[in-house]
């Protein structure tokens, strides 16, 4: 299998819920299903369902998460410099045609959240990016048609 590129802090955030799941959530979850084996008939006990439910989520998410951090290949971005679009870099653009302006990092797809200003190094907004320094322009296709973008600043933090 391929690496997987992160940030120290996508990282650090990974390893923090692996470790919650597995010592909190795992403990939870099997006194959740003792207590609902106490109350009888497994067959129509609704609690117990719900319970093995969620133990099945938690331990799948766990083995996802053990994959993610095997594969971890760790980017320490305020090692990084430059004056083009890489992974880690803060990108401000501007929408040409709105004159909207937003600031996203480029970060890896595990550690990917646009509402918190962390978008995909996969996604198509950065792969457009990639590469360009400040005052280029790029295109990306958009379901609503071609969107050009206009790069105002880079940063490495």
């Amino acid at each position: 299998m391929d690496k997987v590129p992160m940030t120290v802090q996508g990282h650090k955030a990974l390893s923090a819920e692996f470790e919650h799941r597995t010592s909190n959530e795992r403990r939870r979850i099997i006194d959740a299903i003792a207590e609902a084996r106490a109350h009888g008939d497994l067959s129509e006990n609704a609690e117990y369902s719900a319970a093995k439910e969620q133990q099945s989520l938690n331990e799948g998410r766990i083995k996802e998460l053990e994959t993610l951090l095997a594969l971890a290949d760790i980017i320490d971005v305020t090692k990084l410099s430059g004056d083009k679009v890489k992974f880690g870099a803060t990108v401000t653009y501007i929408d040409e045609d709105t004159e909207e302006e937003k600031t996203y990092q480029v970060v890896g797809d595990p550690e990917a959240d646009a509402s918190a200003g962390r978008i995909s190094i996969s996604s198509p907004i950065a792969r457009a990016m990639i590469g360009k320094e400040e005052g280029d322009s790029f295109e990306v296709a958009a379901p609503g048609g071609s969107r050009s973008y206009e790069i105002v600043k880079i940063r490495y933090i």
